[in-house]
């Protein structure tokens, strides 16, 4: 295969450190998404990447008006309302970006690049997975380009993390990131602690991502209160917390300006970064920054694992 990794059980491993004692690494992560509004001829729903407003999907050649523009709240007024709220914290989170973000919201993305948050590219559209192309590796490998030359043009930086859209990567999306530069691939959801990935072009890092704790389970479809959200947050922080004094944990946390950015919501985000800031050796990473550190010391956390530059 073009990537694979090898099967580690958590006892097997050897102590993860992090950086000035933390316990945890926690990644607060904005998913900043643009979905097409149509597609002349296709018959079936546009994906949507999570659930919708009103159920039953209209054809994908046919404007849904409703859940469009109920993803589009996030983009007219949930996004600055995080923004303030991150901003009166002095807190930084990570922020995927489709490229049609860059392109049709580049007010959104010039915000947060000011603010110097990280943006992590996330596929070409919203409703376009990579999943799609998993019987066309080259068409798969276009897509990633054309979004990274998008990224680097608007951002004005190369990209070194990634995260595809609906984390619908395939066997090929580690190696053509490898071999595009990025140092971080982030769509599986099999760990709390980062690990390599390896690759034709090399070793990536995997710095994975969560489903469970995320505003899309835990609020549009588990339906819950703002308060028991809060709640399920802190009793996940407080156990890995725990976990992390004899071995570093990670704690993403997936965000949806329209869904967390939602004014009966964001209360309970501002209460949850309060309450997870007023613990001692917490860190805020971005994925950059946590994949770099992990290059460096891999080899002392999963003996054997491989060399980075080790081809397959």
């Amino acid at each position: 295969p073009p990537s694979y990794y090898p099967y580690s059980a958590l006892p097997d491993r050897e102590p993860l450190r992090f950086p000035n004692g933390a316990r945890i690494a926690l990644i607060l992560t904005i998913n900043i998404e643009y979905w097409e509004k149509s597609r002349p001829g296709q018959k079936e729903p546009l994906f949507t990447g999570g659930p919708m407003t009103i159920p039953h999907g209209l054809p994908g050649d046919v404007l849904d008006t409703a859940n469009w523009s109920w993803r589009e709240y996030g983009q007219r007024v949930g996004i600055w309302r995080m923004i303030e709220m991150f901003d009166s914290l002095g807190v930084r989170p990570s922020c995927t970006i489709n490229a049609m973000t860059m392109t049709e919201r580049r007010r959104i993305v010039d915000a947060c690049n000011e603010r110097g948050w990280e943006l992590v590219p996330h596929n070409w559209a919203q409703n376009d997975l990579l999943a799609f192309y998993a019987h066309n590796p080259e068409e798969e490998r276009a897509v990633i380009r054309r979004t990274l030359d998008t990224y680097e043009k608007v951002v004005g930086r190369p990209a070194k993390a990634w995260l595809s859209s609906a984390i619908r990567g395939t066997v090929h999306t580690p190696d053509f990131l490898k071999e595009f530069g990025l140092i971080a691939y982030c769509d599986y959801l099999n760990d709390d602690q980062p690990y390599l990935i390896h690759t034709r072009h090399g070793a990536i890092v995997c710095v994975p991502y969560s489903n469970d704790i995320n505003d899309f389970n835990l609020f549009a479809r588990g339906g819950m209160s703002a308060a028991a959200g809060l709640e399920t947050l802190k009793i996940c922080f407080d156990q890995l917390y725990a976990e992390g004094a004899a071995s570093g944990r990670i704690m993403n946390v997936g965000l949806h300006p329209h869904v967390m950015g939602q004014a009966h919501r964001i209360g309970a985000l501002r209460q949850f970064i309060e309450y997870a800031s007023s613990r001692r050796n917490v860190w805020f990473p971005s994925r950059e920054e946590l994949a770099q550190w992990y290059l460096e010391i891999h080899e002392t956390h999963i003996p054997g694992s491989g060399s980075v530059s080790d081809n397959m």
